[in-house]
């Protein structure tokens, strides 16, 4: 494949030139449900598939550093294998797919090692280490070296992998406008999720990016809900966080929307307060600028609004710095996003997590850079095990509102969620579905 050819020479080129050494990479294989032969639908591993673009399991790879040679390691499939899963891929057909400079069948890995006598062979983490150090003990192995490099070139995107983003959110944004069409009280969230896998099916994608959030009522306040059995009830917000992915690609976009297709009073107020955390801090979004300040940013366009609409009262500067906007977002405002949901490089080597309630969750410390793909996701939740002990704590407890916040326990929570591709001048926004309060309502009640 040309785009992991084009990985490869990216990988190489952070390498030292004549450098010794080979790097190697063990391929993924097919997964069973506790023992059983219930076969989980496989995926390939993200760094295996970046650089060789196999997504079949049981393969291998050898990458020499000094003349980029690729070695292909397949694996000897015999008449069982084809009973069960379906017709071999002859030696010719795996060259086509896969272009590697030399193709092998998978117990030809130690001898092809044992001939080269490498110095140093880079393995990507202690599992793969040790399947080398068991062919051959005298092999020194680096797992810190590799690891650094590829995460730095899966941080910044290609054309090719930009392409395969924008057909992942393309679809997304289908999916997404499919749902919102469909939504009515009564409705059970994995009717909801039906409709959603459904349409990300129909138009060519097969594999979720990740679990996927369907939530009404109290569950759109639970950050990570995935059961997704619960009736969605007239005057409930229904919030969706769910994507598919193009070629190992994600999209990742969040969407809140009240079940009956009106946004009540204060279902319509908090919701104005997240969306300008969107849309402000979107705008703020270019080369140079650091994911933390973006995420203090929202956290005081967060604290503003609710203090306008009464649940918050005080300084907007005290109340940061009591962390107040943590007791209604506690998680980071976004993450990268490529081969995986939360994809590699939120934190270059050397820096650490600032320790602090909400942005200690911050899944991206960095400045941002062109070819970056970043999510943007402000939350307001009414979490009662977050709210609660704040009512007891003297140095928060007078900046909230308690009688409205109590009020509004049963409120669950509003996330919004759009995708960016960070680019020389500032930034392309992939995500297309509808957010402002008007254009979902007119949607919803058509």
């Amino acid at each position: 494949m040309l785009s992991a050819k084009i990985h490869r020479e990216k990988l190489l080129s952070l390498f030292e030139e004549n450098q010794e050494g080979v790097i190697y990479l063990k391929g993924s294989e097919i997964m069973y449900r506790y023992g059983t032969d219930f076969e989980f639908p496989f995926r390939q591993e993200s760094n295996f598939w970046y650089l060789t673009g196999v997504n079949e399991p049981d393969y291998h790879a050898v990458i020499d550093i000094r003349s980029g040679e690729f070695h292909l390691f397949a694996p000897k499939r015999d008449a069982q294998f084809a009973v069960w899963h379906g017709r071999i891929k002859n030696e010719s057909e795996i060259k086509e797919l896969y272009n590697p400079d030399f193709l092998h069948v998978d117990n030809e890995l130690l001898t092809l090692l044992n001939n080269r006598k490498p110095e140093v062979i880079y393995c990507l983490d202690e599992e793969q280490a040790e399947f080398v150090e068991d062919l051959n003990r005298e092999f020194t192995v680096d797992t810190e070296t590799l690891t650094d490099a590829i995460t730095y070139c899966r941080s910044i995107k290609t054309d090719f992998e930009l392409d395969c983003m924008r057909e992942a959110a393309r679809v997304n944004n289908i999916a997404h406008l499919e749902v919102m069409k469909a939504l009515k009280p009564g409705m059970n969230e994995y009717e909801t999720k039906a409709i959603f896998d459904f349409h990300q099916k129909k138009n060519g994608l097969l594999q979720p990016a990740y679990s996927g959030i369907h939530a009404g009522g109290v569950n759109s306040a639970i950050l990570h809900y995935t059961e997704n059995n619960r009736l969605i009830n007239n005057g409930e917000l229904y919030l969706i966080d769910a994507g598919y992915e193009y070629n190992g690609y994600a999209s990742d976009v969040t969407r809140t929307y009240p079940a009956n297709g009106r946004f009540a009073g204060d279902q319509a107020a908090i919701y104005q307060v997240c969306l300008d955390a969107l849309n402000r801090t979107i705008e703020a979004v270019a080369p140079g600028v650091k994911m933390e300040e973006l995420h203090l940013a929202a956290c005081r366009i967060i604290l503003h609004g609710l203090k306008e609409i009464g649940i918050v009262q005080g300084s907007i500067e005290e109340m940061m710095k009591k962390n107040i906007f943590a007791l209604f977002f506690p998680h980071g405002l976004g993450h990268f996003l490529g081969l995986d949901t939360h994809d590699v490089g939120g934190y270059p080597k050397g820096v650490e997590r600032i320790d602090r309630p909400g942005i200690r969750f911050l899944r991206v410390r960095r400045e941002l850079m062109p070819g970056m793909v970043i999510t943007i996701e402000p939350g307001i939740y009414f979490i009662p095990a977050l709210l609660k002990p704040a009512f007891e704590n003297s140095e928060q407890a007078h900046y909230l509102n308690r009688e409205k916040i109590e009020s509004l326990y049963n409120f669950g929570g509003i996330r919004i969620e759009d995708n960016l591709i960070i680019t020389e001048t500032g930034y392309e926004n992939l995500t297309e579905v509808p957010k402002e309060i008007k254009e979902i309502e007119e949607i919803m009640n058509n």
